[in-house]
């Protein structure tokens, strides 16, 4: 993506299902469940570089002893800051105690993170400064191991000021207005009741204290504390958490807007926001890793018992397709076929935007990510293209001759790496206009393979959201190579309205496509639209979530995703630029063919699983109207 954009969170947990000795006997080294950790937070570094986090669990600890450790990080290469801290604590005690540092029992007795159970979280902040109180995993800490709570979650709220009101309404004090906090407390809130519940009980029964605390262990309900406290999100969520006594959870928002996958054996039970890095770390079948299921929660008992019960009534599926565009890894097996279709859907249009001269156009992509769907797209045109030889030798009708029929078998599309991205340059010049020509710089280009004045460039790119780096410095980039025009190719649609459920878009101004269906409605003298909508806008301000219309879909209706393709190729074609620009934008019917099983479209269409997101909406597009440069949730 040639815009970056801050977005989602990963998560990565570990339970052990067996004594540490039995790791140091097979793998050689009590570490293993660390080890494998480290691996599944590594393999989703993609996922958060803001910051890094992980807690450990000891099982069956001695009363006095820490059983809950530690570490978050916010430098600069967290995930590395963290496991070297925890390094140099282990070479230490290695050399201060040789020969007892490798047993397990010893080292769990005596070492923080020498443990059975482990909780991971990568952090992009959608919210929040980059701070270390903002980092999970958050920790709700008591002296009843089932009362500790720790959670860490790839999520969004929308309704945090709801939530909090009925945390406060319940008598607590909330330290933060953040939907961290607000999805602590409240998991905590009933977690306490479950907890007072079943003490109740079992003393009315005879039982004392002591015995009290074992059983309420074995029998707490994680299935009906998180039914209650989850009962009232709306958002996209997948949340990870760790009670102190050793259960562990995995719950998923019933949509299915946040993805959660696990794998388990009689050793091990593995969690992660991405499949592939599982089958990776745990070199396991496709197959043998399984989806935690919208409104579903994976439950892994103290005593190792694992099943999945309803939270919530799934609802109908809205699986995030931005997950299949560009922020997971593209090593899954059906998210990289996905990415290819994406680019073949967009063949047929593109062969008609260059009238089929495969002679005088060069195809190629925005580096990185974009050169799976690439693939895809040069797969569509070949296709095309041999459609094409067969009705040139038909049309010859008989009269072929050998050096007719190697001329039309020599028609090949032209493919070359064109833009090559550079090394992230560091932004030392405070001002904007020196600011500007660093980034011109972010792309580099291979000059002598374009025909100067008579070549066209088609560029794809997985999508276009504020545009800024394609004015500032791709388009400029291409344009020294003197093409007669320019097409840049989104694989994805337009994007038109705000995310709310983990990925930083809440400002609609940021928006290229906002902007140009703006300055149309200006244009062509229809400004009172732009008044009408922010009127309907404003007298929702105060309706509940659930009778919120999305109005800002009026904004676009006057005009035809074409014309608002072609105004941004205006908008955003730079002033020095020689070459024509035109921008061709993915279908959402091809975008649902593509990745059927992941409807979740309220980028392109405004249509928001939950009511929530019409209320983000609505706010956003307030904020823009007057002017405030805010979040919208």
């Amino acid at each position: 993506m040639s815009d970056q954009i801050k977005h989602e969170c990963g998560i990565a947990m570990i339970r052990l299902l067996k004594p540490l000795e039995f790791y140091k006997e097979k793998y050689g080294t009590w570490m293993y469940g660390l080890n494998k950790l480290y691996l599944l937070m590594e393999k989703q570094h993609n996922r958060g570089q803001d910051g890094a986090g992980l807690v450990s669990l000891k099982i069956d600890s001695v009363p006095g002893e820490e059983y809950l450790d530690r570490l978050r990080s916010v430098k600069p290469n967290p995930i590395k800051d963290i496991f070297d801290q925890i390094n140099k604590i282990y070479r230490k005690a290695e050399v201060n105690h040789h020969g007892i540092f490798d047993e397990p029992a010893w080292a769990k007795a005596h070492l923080p993170f020498a443990a059975e159970a482990y909780l991971g979280h990568l952090r992009y902040g959608t919210f929040g400064r980059n701070s270390i109180e903002f980092v999970h995993p958050v920790m709700r800490q008591n002296n009843w191991r089932s009362r500790n709570l720790v959670l860490a979650g790839n999520f969004n709220l929308t309704n945090t000021d709801e939530l909090f009101d009925r945390l406060v309404e319940l008598g607590q004090h909330p330290s933060a207005y953040t939907d961290t906090v607000t999805v602590l407390e409240k998991v905590g809130h009933f977690l306490d009741q479950e907890n007072e519940l079943k003490f109740r009980q079992y003393k009315n029964e005879g039982m004392s204290n002591k015995d009290i605390s074992p059983e309420l262990e074995r029998t707490l309900d994680l299935q009906k504390v998180l039914e209650n406290a989850s009962r009232d999100w709306d958002g996209g969520y997948a949340i990870a958490g760790m009670i102190g006594h050793g259960d562990l959870f995995v719950t998923r928002d019933p949509w299915g807007i946040r993805p959660a996958f696990y794998y388990y054996n009689d050793e091990i039970v593995v969690v992660a926001s991405e499949r592939p890095v599982i089958q990776t770390v745990m070199n396991v079948r496709i197959d043998d890793v399984k989806e935690v299921n919208p409104g579903e929660v994976l439950i892994v008992k103290k005593d190792g018992r694992i099943g999945t019960e309803i939270v919530r009534v799934p609802h109908k599926r809205k699986a995030c397709s931005f997950e299949r565009i560009y922020f997971s890894r593209g090593s899954d097996k059906d998210i990289y076929n996905e990415r290819k279709n994406l680019g073949r859907f967009l063949a047929p249009t593109l062969l008609e935007k260059v009238a089929y001269n495969f002679s005088d156009t060069v195809f190629s992509y925005i580096p990185n990510t974009a050169e799976t769907s690439f693939y895809g797209m040069m797969e569509g045109v070949r296709e095309h293209l041999l459609n094409w030889k067969k009705k040139q030798i038909k049309a010859l009708n008989g009269n072929l001759t050998e050096e007719k029929i190697a001329e039309i078998i020599a028609v090949e599309p032209r493919m070359e790496k064109i833009a090559i991205k550079d090394v992230k340059l560091r932004t030392f010049i405070t001002s904007d206009s020196g600011r500007d020509d660093l980034v011109a710089h972010v792309y580099d280009v291979t000059y002598g393979v374009v025909k100067n004045y008579k070549d066209t460039l088609v560029i794809i790119d997985d999508s276009i959201v504020r545009g800024t780096t394609l004015k500032q410095s791709i388009l400029r980039i291409l344009d020294r190579l003197h093409p007669k025009k320019i097409i840049i190719v989104s694989s994805a649609p337009q994007i038109r309205y705000p995310d709310c459920y983990g990925i930083d878009m809440t400002q609609l101004e940021k928006f290229a496509a906002f902007n140009a269906a703006i300055l149309l409605l200006k244009e062509q003298g229809m400004t009172s639209l732009i008044d009408e909508v922010y009127q309907k806008c404003h007298e929702q301000r105060n309706l509940p979530k659930e009778e919120i219309v999305n109005f800002v879909k009026e904004i676009y209706r006057p005009f035809t995703p074409e014309q608002i393709s072609d105004r941004m190729a205006q908008m955003l074609k730079p002033d020095d630029c020689h070459a024509e620009v035109e921008l061709v934008f993915q279908s959402v019917e091809n975008l649902h063919k593509a990745a059927p099983n992941h409807t979740g479209d309220w980028y392109f269409t405004g249509d928001y699983p939950t009511p929530g997101g019409n209320k983000v909406v609505n706010t956003s597009f307030i904020n823009y109207y007057e002017g405030n440069n805010e979040r919208a949730y």
